[in-house]
């Protein structure tokens, strides 16, 4: 039942590891071996939505009316609050305090404050405000009448759906259901998915679009005909649209998503990792087409008619193999390709 639950584990030095279909499949053969032999299994279950949180850059705070003792044990026993955290170093707070701090020493301290204790609503509040004030993404979590002032300010707000109250509801803009902090580690990994799945998609549609501009615009200039006609050009857009975003865009979330910093508000979509992969795949592209397109008579011995074939079918293939290049942005394209069906059937 706990294997079962698992999706990676530790092996003999310490280091995770993906539990794949194989690797369940030898621990249940240890299981049969020892419940065979009269032994019986033990198997501990870590699961801890905090520190997936912070691993993927996410500072957690938290904001509570308990006072500073329980607020304390319970943020340390989370994982918000770490060895040697205090009052005294600025780790833990009271809204009253917080509330008293000049302007500017409530945006120099904020970033510093994990737990607020005997917080108000106008606390949560301008806390929220201040975090926006030093350019942070604010996400908030409620499930009462008090938290309705921050879970509207925040960039966006998270309300319970089980012990929320229908006010913290209407202020909300996702509405957790299950009530479970879990959730919103996986919201946090879909979403990533989604915009480096947009992120795939664009590399694959530019770098196409660019080999198609370039080398039409070559051939037009140096021959006066183009290299890809209109209906091959129309075919290629159908097909190519829809399997590769079947391809692309069914990516599931990767255990290394949440492991890289948050992507800023600023940032660009189209980064330079892409530039360098366009420009390279498209250089790739436009060498061999463009070598076929003055030296492929030569080469192959054919005529007119066949090189143009023979174009059109390599332009293709080079298609394909840019569908698996774009499925990655840095490396290891074919990683957990097998795990994807639609990709497969595409790219067939």
């Amino acid at each position: 039942m706990v294997l079962a639950m698992c999706s990676s584990f530790y092996d003999g030095s310490g280091i995770e590891k993906d539990l794949d279909k194989d690797e369940r499949m030898k621990f249940k053969q240890i299981i049969q071996g020892m419940a065979a032999s009269s032994l019986r299994t033990h198997a501990v279950l870590l699961r801890s939505a905090v520190q997936a949180c912070q691993d993927a850059g996410v500072n957690i705070k938290m904001t509570t009316g308990d006072n500073m003792f329980t607020a304390k044990a319970i943020a340390t026993e989370c994982g918000i609050l770490r060895p040697g955290d205090n009052a005294f170093n600025g780790a833990i707070v009271e809204g009253v305090e917080f509330h008293s701090y000049t302007p500017e020493e409530r945006l120099r301290r904020v970033e510093k404050i994990w737990v607020m204790t005997r917080s108000s609503p106008f606390d949560k509040l301008l806390m929220v405000q201040c975090l926006k004030q030093k350019g942070h993404v604010v996400a908030v979590t409620g499930d009462g009448t008090n938290d309705a002032p921050a879970l509207k300010e925040a960039h966006i707000g998270l309300s319970m759906g089980i012990q929320g109250t229908e006010v913290a509801k209407e202020s909300s803009d996702i509405v957790v259901l299950d009530d479970n902090f879990a959730s919103m580690v996986m919201v946090l990994r879909w979403g990533r998915c989604v915009y480096i799945n947009i992120q795939n998609f664009i590399q694959f549609q530019l770098t196409v679009n660019a080999t198609t501009l370039v080398i039409n615009f070559v051939a037009a200039v140096s021959s006066g005909d183009v290299l890809l006609t209109a209906v091959q050009l129309l075919w290629v857009n159908l097909i190519m649209d829809t399997l590769g975003t079947l391809a692309l865009a069914t990516e599931r979330p990767a255990s290394e998503l949440m492991e890289k910093p948050p992507v800023g508000r600023t940032e660009p979509l189209i980064t330079n990792i892409m530039w360098r992969n366009v420009v390279a795949q498209a250089t790739y592209q436009m060498a061999i087409l463009v070598t076929l397109q003055f030296k492929g008579e030569s080469i192959f011995g054919a005529d007119e008619a066949v090189k143009r074939t023979l174009i059109f079918n390599v332009f293709v293939l080079c298609q394909v193999f840019n569908e698996f290049n774009a499925r990655k942005l840095e490396k290891k394209v074919f990683k957990g390709i097998h795990k994807n069906k639609l990709c497969s059937g595409s790219s067939s």
